[in-house]
């Protein structure tokens, strides 16, 4: 059996966090406020699973001996895909307005990239950075 023999998968929509103990509190409270994602499951204090509907995002709190370094993580970035350019310039009026209160960093300016897709960047309350993308060869 090949690959071509299966169904195609739903895409890349589940992703898990280690979150330092000490911004673990914000980072839940940033992802269900400011970006406006459920709570999915949480089996135990330590761990919150979030839905926007259309994916999972799992945070879990990082034990005081597990370094949590950016540099260390073979992650670079997360990116939520968003239905237009339009829709990306909204979300960053959203973000910028709000990135003291939500304990983001560095919120850039939308641009567009050589792809056509449309973008900008922050910082979570964890220091993981995130984009909110329009990718205009994305179906729904």
């Amino acid at each position: 059996m090949t690959a071509a023999d299966l169904p195609p998968t739903l895409g890349l929509r589940h992703l898990a966090l280690w979150v330092p103990s000490a911004r673990f509190d914000a980072t839940v409270a940033f992802y269900r406020e400011g970006m406006g994602m459920a709570v999915d499951w949480q089996p135990d204090p330590d761990n919150v699973y979030l839905s926007s509907g259309a994916d999972n995002l799992a945070i879990h709190r990082a034990a005081p001996e597990r370094a949590v370094e950016q540099a260390t993580s073979p992650l670079d970035h997360l990116g939520f895909c968003v239905p237009s350019a339009a829709d990306v310039e909204r979300w960053h009026a959203r973000l910028s307005g709000g990135a003291e209160r939500w304990g983001l960093e560095s919120v850039g300016a939308p641009r567009r990239h050589r792809d056509d897709s449309t973008s900008f960047y922050f910082r979570d309350p964890a220091g993981h950075l995130v984009q909110i993308i329009h990718i205009p060869s994305l179906r729904p």
